[in-house]
């Protein structure tokens, strides 16, 4: 949900290996991707000899016109998507990066946060490195060029090595596309394949943040880069190695509770069941007696469905969402209360009249959306208005690549469970557990989640003076 109490979106690398309309499907990758970031996007292509590089800030479908996409054509591409989650936004830290380097020209694009990016821009800045954007991508980039290794896949590895936090990220040379996932795990990163059409071409290798681009370009899911893991994609074909041995895994728990389109696969799992067994885990952990169960949409719909079939209380779409929202908008002189939020959402009076409503959302941030929306329900007629949330309380800021607020802005740090109700007014509120949580994404299946955001125990070590002023990527 895009309301000014969510956390920020997080940003969409997709990449495409020997296609002859490689620049096409990159595009339709990242329109599938929109969702994880709408601030900036670009697609870097090769066409085996050269590197054309295309960005802007805005939407995919208005940055991409024929026109742009004729002169990318190209039979390698990567895009990037872009929601910052620090730094400036601004066109000069949109992504790919695209530099020049003693091993060739190559671009990057990243999503995730370097926790020792700060650190390492001040070394290398001291060393005589300039730096053209304050985006910790840009840290990778130097360090690749400034690698002792003889070969591009060595030197990626290198400097791989040397960086700290949460990176998927896709890189473009002259003839080779690679694909990596930090150590741990923390963001997804998916490959596919789509055959080729005749035995005298190669088939078509796709990398992309979820697999929603896969099925809107026609690629079958293969699997995960692995934590830890460098893919490699060019004339020879597929190669793969580990840059780093890989610790305990601790892939990001709310990519499933949030970020993730419900039509993908994430970490090896379906992010639509994880969302059903929340609500229903929900409805089992907090019963209440009501007439009608209410998404907050769209990133509440699926745990609502879950908790109306667990409880046996009629689904509803009461609220409904303006998905035509652009960037700006004329707001009245006269000021009308809830204007933000009641321009992107609108109550059904003739479901929410006289109705003990329970209204299921995704999370609570600083509560102040979630006021609104409560208020909302109930100016529409509502008798009663339940609170359920499918994850636990957010108590800690995350610094591996999500723009959460300071730990003095998140409610659920500073408030009771009854004060926060207290505060958005409703007449219950309740989270979904922890234990709950983990039980819904099958926690220790196919993967192990980070929840720090839930707890505050970080998965590796954590200078919040040191982090602060790096600029993270998205």
């Amino acid at each position: 949900m895009l309301l000014s109490d969510k956390f920020r979106d997080e940003c969409g690398v997709v990449a495409i290996h020997a296609h002859p309309e490689a620049e096409k499907l990159a595009y339709l990758g990242l329109h599938a991707l929109q969702h994880r970031g709408q601030e900036s996007a670009g697609i870097v292509t090769s066409d085996g000899e050269r590197l054309r590089q295309h960005k802007a800030m805005g939407l995919v479908a208005d940055i991409f016109s024929h026109e742009v996409l004729a002169s990318l054509r190209g039979v390698l591409a990567i895009g990037h998507t872009r929601y910052s989650t620090a730094g400036d936004s601004a066109l000069l830290n949109a992504q790919p990066i695209m530099v020049q380097s003693n091993k060739g020209k190559i671009a990057i694009a990243h999503n995730g946060n370097l926790v020792n990016a700060h650190a390492i821009r001040a070394k290398l800045e001291g060393l005589g490195s300039i730096f053209q954007t304050n985006s910790d991508t840009e840290v990778l980039v130097h360090l690749i060029a400034l690698s002792r290794e003889q070969t591009l896949p060595d030197a990626i590895a290198d400097a791989l090595r040397r960086v700290e936090g949460a990176f998927s990220l896709v890189m473009i040379s002259r003839d080779r596309i690679f694909a990596a996932r930090d150590p741990r795990g923390f963001r997804p990163l998916a490959m596919g394949r789509i055959p080729a059409l005749t035995s005298e071409k190669r088939d078509t290798i796709v990398f992309a943040s979820e697999t929603c681009a896969f099925d809107l370009l026609g690629a079958t899911y293969e699997r995960d880069v692995k934590p830890g893991e460098l893919v490699i994609v060019g004339p020879e074909g597929i190669s793969s190695r580990f840059y780093s041995p890989s610790p305990s895994q601790s892939s990001c728990i709310f990519e499933h509770v949030y970020f993730s389109r419900p039509d993908s696969l994430v970490f090896g799992r379906s992010v639509d069941q994880s969302r059903d067994a929340m609500g229903r885990q929900l409805a089992r952990e907090a019963p209440v007696d009501a007439d009608i169960v209410v998404p907050v949409p769209d990133s509440g719909n699926t745990a609502a469905i879950g908790y109306a079939a667990e409880s046996g209380i009629p689904f509803r779409l009461a609220l409904i969402r303006n998905h035509y929202i652009g960037r700006t908008f004329i707001e009245p002189q006269q000021s009308v209360r809830d204007f933000g939020v009641k321009l992107k959402l609108n109550a059904v009076r003739s479901l929410l009249e006289g109705k003990r409503v329970i209204l299921v959302d995704d999370s609570i941030v600083r509560g102040t959306t979630s006021k609104k929306i409560v208020r909302m329900i109930r100016s529409a007629g509502a008798k009663e208005v339940h609170m359920r949330i499918s994850c636990p309380p957010t108590i800690s800021p995350c610094f591996y690549g999500v723009d959460t607020p300071s730990k003095k802005e998140l409610i659920g740090a500073n408030k009771t469970i009854d004060e926060i109700r207290q505060y958005i007014v409703s007449d219950s509120l309740a989270y979904l557990s922890l234990e709950g949580l983990k039980k819904a994404c099958a926690d220790g299946e196919k993967t192990t989640y980070c929840s720090a955001c839930y707890t505050g125990n970080y998965p590796t070590k954590i200078d919040v003076e040191e982090i602060q002023p790096a600029a993270a990527a998205p």
